[in-house]
């Protein structure tokens, strides 16, 4: 399904898009465009991947003139750019709007503009009854790529992640950081919950959504979790760690437990054995039907990082094991 096209990765210098680069690269694909704005990571990734196929664009969502010039000819959009960090977003919430909802909007139009054939966002479970600004921010994108897919011949969908496991703002880099260190293992709350996923299987969830999925779906892996007391216990016993574990409490912006289905999105879920996948409401605009016609339903609980299985301290072991970042942080 990749002969011949042409890709763009938005924030393709970061954790998803560096790891896509390297799977697409493995295919016959004909291009793929790196979107983004770290001119110093693009010559990165220049150098170690040396691959004619790869070409880079620096411009930043933000500037719908930039997005839009580096789409032209590109048949396919990975749509990965976006602030992600809570307390950054936290303390420069309009800089999260700018960039998440706006540059969004600016990437979904220029597809549209492009004749894109499909894009597909990626999102959070902190999209899912926001308490911080980064999920509200996402929360927003994904009912704009919700809106957009109502009237387009592009093909608009989405995907929805837990914690993927040693990306940029997982806390499994900071505890190997304060174990290499020898600081405390800081945790927030021993009971709180964390949905675990590997970079991998969040590679293969865009790709199952871009193989698979049509206007306006959002797609969910099945996944585990842990608390973060077991999963820290986890870490310092594969590194053999005397580290003491602080508690510090639970930061601003912070859930005690994770959602990536809502219960009000429950009713409208399909489901195989791997993923959920979120059908949109696709009714146009009408009076009647949009603002006066509901729906009845049992209510049911959503998908949580409470309710899913809890993974053990060994099982979370066995999983960290089998992670190339943790391979090399033990040599």
């Amino acid at each position: 399904m990749f002969k011949n096209k042409i890709f763009l990765i938005t924030g393709g210098t970061g954790s998803f898009g560096s790891t896509m680069v390297k799977k697409l690269l493995l295919t016959d694909i004909k291009e793929i465009r790196i979107f983004s704005r770290d001119e110093k990571k693009q010559e990165d990734m220049r150098i170690s991947l040396n691959d004619n196929r790869l070409k880079f664009y620096i411009g930043d969502v933000r500037d719908y003139n930039s997005i839009n010039d580096s789409l032209f000819g590109v048949d396919y959009v990975f749509h990965a750019a976006a602030l992600k960090q809570v307390p950054s977003c936290e303390f420069f919430p309009i800089e999260a709007v700018k960039t998440n909802i706006l540059g969004s909007e600016n990437v979904l139009t220029a597809s549209i503009n492009n004749n894109i054939q499909k894009i597909v966002t990626l999102s959070t479970d902190k999209a899912c009854y926001p308490i911080n600004v980064m999920g509200a921010t996402k929360n927003i994108m994904e009912k704009l790529m919700i809106s957009k897919s109502r009237n387009n011949k592009t093909i608009f969908c989405g995907t929805r992640y837990g914690n993927v496991m040693g990306s940029r703002g997982s806390v499994i880099p900071l505890f190997i950081n304060q174990i290499k260190n020898n600081l405390p293992i800081t945790i927030t709350d021993p009971n709180m919950t964390r949905f675990l996923m590997t970079l991998d299987e969040a590679i293969n969830l865009v790709l199952f959504a871009f193989d698979t999925g049509k206007q306006g779906e959002i797609f969910i892996q099945k996944s585990p979790a842990s608390t973060i007391y077991n999963l820290a216990i986890a870490v310092k016993d594969i590194f053999n760690s005397k580290s003491e574990i602080n508690l510090i409490g639970i930061r601003h912006g912070e859930k005690k437990d994770e959602t990536l289905i809502t219960k009000e999105e429950m009713i409208r879920v399909e489901e195989d054995e791997k993923y959920f996948k979120i059908l949109p409401d696709s009714r146009n605009l009408n009076y009647n039907k949009y603002f006066t016609e509901g729906m009845i339903h049992t209510v049911i609980e959503g998908y949580t990082s409470f309710n899913t299985k809890q993974l053990s301290i060994n099982e979370i072991k066995e999983l960290l094991l089998s992670l190339d970042f943790i391979k090399k942080e033990l040599k």
